[in-house]
């Protein structure tokens, strides 16, 4: 991990993705921190955070909207195709997927597993609505 100097915005950047369990994007950690730090740009929050990518101490999720994560070990995650809500999913995740992957003779440095669906609260207002 390259070390950075210190800085506060950064530290609250990163304060509000750690407390956070939604992965929130670039935009979200913003609107947070804006009544806090008014002269914060939304460019700071968006280079802060990809530069805590880089360094391993967020993990960054792509997608239509990236978002980040402070949980850097491999975990597998679910985003509801109605809301657009990102949570984890706890299922065993271990180095057979890269075993597999890697059986064609790649070598498999990293794998993101995300899945796709509806979560249950918009399952439900789905129900109610048929």
């Amino acid at each position: 991990m390259l070390l950075h100097r210190y800085s506060f915005q950064r530290e609250k950047i990163y304060q509000i993705v750690r407390e956070s369990k939604e992965h929130p994007t670039a935009e979200m950690v913003f609107a947070s921190l804006k009544p806090e730090l008014p002269k914060l740009s939304l460019g700071t929050v968006y280079r802060n955070l990809h530069q805590m990518a880089q360094d391993g101490r967020l993990q960054e999720l792509p997608g239509p909207t990236v978002r980040f994560d402070c949980n850097t070990k491999p975990h597998a995650h679910f985003t509801c195709e109605a809301c657009g809500k990102v949570s984890d999913v706890e299922i065993p995740y271990d180095a057979g997927l890269d075993f597999l992957a890697g059986a064609g003779g790649c070598q498999v440095t990293s794998h993101a597993l995300m899945f796709y669906g509806v979560c249950p609260q918009c399952a439900g207002k789905q129900e109610k609505k048929a």
